[in-house]
């Protein structure tokens, strides 16, 4: 018997399951498709925990929310603490400059070198000390291990919040047809270049093709930053797959020799401002609307709804009708 059942065992199911066993309340897990997996927008993330750059563009909430997110990811996998740098050839001083003043917690870097020696460029540079990164993959993998030494493991099944009795989590995304969600698609691509050795994430401002670049283990590098407003379930396109080499072309001329290991599109849910956020329905509350701040706000996420399923406390992410 189970006390909530969440459906969607993607990035947000996850931690809604986990929230709810730390609580004492037993979850039922449900996925029509099975543990996560290629099939599942969690699946394309970069893993950045980057809140201060976030703030860049997002609502204050993301910032404020996301300072807690490495905390969270650290009791259940690898975080790799190392801040973010964030990067500007020459000419683009000006996107530099503008992405300072809408931060905070940066300090200008006047050798790049210094912090990453293999970025030899004439860069610009800011250093967010207190950001983080994780591995997207093996992070969902470490949650569910995490949810097995609970008892709680992955049932594939195709259910709705209509068919099932009791409390209901539904965490299932663009799938879950939730009123003013839209989607929005991106698109990565994974390198490896043995050459290049990166320790944190960089990002690359440009006013037409931002790029960031995420290091994983064994020179292994994914590429992001396209954001395409569009409900297309596509693949990659060939105008992202040209826009981030050579945006990383411009990062370090070196990419450009790099092995072509893996590309990737997803389509992720988000609501007119950005915000993720709990939308209680009667007895069902939908997590939704993570957009690009997936593994950044689903913790935050979790643990309003959970708090607001148990003791009716009504966090700021918390939209009751």
């Amino acid at each position: 018997m189970a006390d909530v059942t969440v459906i969607g065992a993607g990035v947000a199911g996850l931690w809604a399951a986990l929230a709810l066993s730390r609580c004492g309340l037993r979850p039922r897990l449900i996925d029509r498709t099975g543990p996560p997996g290629p099939h599942g927008c969690s699946w394309w993330a970069g893993g950045m925990l980057a809140p201060r750059c976030e703030g860049a563009v997002a609502d204050p909430a993301i910032v404020r929310h996301g300072q807690a997110a490495a905390g969270h990811w650290a009791e259940v996998t690898r975080v790799v603490q190392r801040g973010s740098l964030v990067v500007a050839l020459p000419r683009d001083r000006a996107e530099l400059a503008r992405f300072a003043r809408r931060t905070s917690g940066h300090t200008a870097v006047p050798d790049v070198s210094a912090l990453e020696p293999d970025l030899t460029g004439p860069h610009r540079a800011l250093f967010m000390a207190d950001e983080a990164h994780l591995d997207p993959r093996e992070a969902l993998g470490d949650l569910v291990r995490a949810l097995a030494a609970r008892g709680v493991t992955v049932t594939r099944d195709t259910v709705t919040p209509d068919a099932v009795l009791g409390p209901v989590i539904d965490a299932r995304g663009m799938a879950a047809g939730l009123a003013g969600l839209r989607g929005v698609r991106g698109e990565m691509l994974v390198l490896r270049a043995r050459d290049i050795r990166l320790s944190r994430p960089v990002r690359l401002l440009h006013p037409r093709h931002p790029l960031y670049v995420v290091p994983r283990a064994d020179g292994v590098f994914m590429l992001g930053a396209t954001q395409i407003e569009s409900a297309d379930w596509r693949g990659i396109s060939a105008r992202a797959v040209l826009e981030l080499l050579g945006a990383a072309y411009a990062l370090d001329p070196r990419f450009a020799e790099a092995e072509v290991l893996e590309t990737g599109a997803d389509l992720r849910p988000a609501f007119a401002d950005n915000v993720p956020r709990v939308v209680v329905r009667g007895r069902v509350l939908h997590l939704n609307g993570l957009f690009r701040h997936g593994y950044l706000m689903a913790p935050a996420l979790a643990l309003q709804a959970v708090a607001y399923l148990t003791n009716g406390i009504k966090g700021d992410l918390v939209h009751a009708d």
